[in-house]
């Protein structure tokens, strides 16, 4: 399985999880901006990795991607705030959090792998 196919499914599958936090903070812990922002930034991540499957070049690839990754920066940013505001419980943040910064890496070295094949 190539990297672009781990990445589309784990940010799939990111999406997910988001989409089920989401609902929780809304219904449970009635909190309503805060979650909404991690879900337009959280769901966002996959369909740029999407867009990015499809994209017209390298350069191209390399962009979507590149927007991709500040999506899920800032999807961890809001994690971080969610967790500081009691939101979201130590296990609740651990679970979540390590799946964002495994989607990051991977985003970093795709990117930093298609940045090396653009020069050679």
């Amino acid at each position: 399985m190539s990297k672009e196919n781990v990445i589309k499914q784990k940010s799939f599958d990111f999406a997910i999880r988001i989409v089920k936090l989401y609902q929780y903070l809304n219904a449970d812990k009635q909190e309503y901006v805060m979650s909404k922002q991690l879900l337009r930034s959280g769901t966002s991540v996959g369909a740029m990795v999407r867009e990015a499957e499809h994209s017209e070049s390298k350069v191209d690839f390399i962009h979507k991607l590149s927007v991709a990754q500040k999506e899920i920066n800032e999807t961890l940013y809001w994690l971080e705030l969610l967790k500081a505001t009691d939101y979201l419980t130590e296990p609740e943040f651990d679970s979540i959090n390590t799946d964002a910064i495994e989607i990051i890496k991977l985003i970093t070295t795709i990117i930093k792998t298609a940045k090396q094949n653009i020069k050679h």
